[in-house]
């Protein structure tokens, strides 16, 4: 049923053998999965999103989506915590197909991505799946586009694979510490009061506290049948792999620091998760970083504001190519 949630596919028959590993693929007809009743544009047609299953470090398999222009720039999407690639619908299914090809995955302990437990506390796995996904589809120095703990996931793989095969950075609400005061200072209480119930094996407190963590992620209204899928997709994640997430102690200044590729960050101003401090700070490490705030707008921006985020995006792009 999950499945079914996520994606409608057609397995295509397994390519032979070779040399060179190459993912699995299933191709997708235009998913119910990827529809939005409430941003739907009447001249817009969907865009079919190919299915990608994809080894990552330690032999875990991570599943990836992929849309748009197939020889356009490459624009990766790496989600936050707890979260899966539906939270880019509104990328996915926008104008920025057209002229670059998309590519979303679901990290390792998301969606429909394995869960193996006692495989997320070191950087350098989260860095090895983004290079899978990056050498396997053969992604020439993509936009990496990193959303709220996605923000430490793109800052793993600058630690251990550098910046020169990547065109740009765009940090979108982005966490870019853990484990330390200095990074507690940079959550909302509203967030830090959920951490407890966020790493529970009870179901009954497990479940009230994703509802609020999930009302917490936009700051305008959303309809409820958004609010339930949101919520469907959160309960994936296990709570051993957000006890794991959780656990991390990360600085990422001195990766912030030594980056030279344009880099763009955006926040909204009414973010409930984490605060804009954590823009600002990026921002005071990376020289010549440009700063995109939202005024009236929460923790998901590309949700909220598509049609800007969407714009400002593309705007960006231009600068990296």
């Amino acid at each position: 049923m999950m499945d079914e949630l996520l994606s409608l596919s057609v397995q295509t028959s397994a390519p032979m053998a070779r040399a060179r590993q190459r993912p699995a693929m299933t191709v997708m007809e235009p998913p119910t999965a990827w529809r939005d009743p409430e941003n739907e544009s009447p001249f817009f047609e969907p865009i079919p999103v190919r299915v990608h299953t994809i080894e990552g470090a330690g032999g875990v398999s991570l599943r990836v989506y992929d849309a748009g222009d197939m020889y356009g720039p490459p624009l990766l999407f790496v989600h936050g915590f707890s979260q899966c690639h539906l939270a880019w619908r509104r990328q996915f299914q926008s104008a920025l197909g057209l002229g670059f090809r998309l590519v979303a995955m679901d990290l390792r302990g998301h969606g429909l991505s394995d869960k193996p437990r006692g495989a997320y506390g070191e950087g350098r796995v989260w860095a090895r799946d983004i290079q899978a996904v990056i050498s396997a589809l053969e992604l020439e120095r993509p936009l990496m586009v990193g959303w709220s703990y996605g923000g430490m996931v793109v800052a793993d793989y600058l630690r251990h694979f550098g910046q020169e095969h990547v065109a740009g950075v765009h940090f979108v609400s982005a966490m870019v510490k853990s484990g330390s005061e200095e990074a507690f200072g940079l959550l909302s209480p509203e967030m830090l009061a959920l951490i407890p119930g966020l790493f529970t094996e009870e179901s009954g407190q497990s479940r009230a506290t994703l509802e609020t963590f999930v009302s917490l992620l936009h700051h305008q209204p959303v309809s409820q049948e958004t609010r339930k899928r949101v919520l469907a997709y959160t309960e994936m994640v296990p709570a051993y792999v957000r006890e794991a997430l959780g656990s991390r102690a990360e600085d990422y200044d001195d990766v912030l620091h030594r980056l030279t590729v344009p880099v763009l960050v955006t926040h909204g101003t009414e973010d409930r998760m984490v605060l804009p401090a954590s823009s600002q700070h990026i921002l005071s490490m990376v020289p010549g970083a440009q700063l995109s705030l939202y005024p009236g707008v929460g923790h998901s921006p590309f949700w909220e504001d598509a049609r800007r985020f969407n714009r400002e995006l593309a705007a960006f792009a231009a600068r990296c190519w």
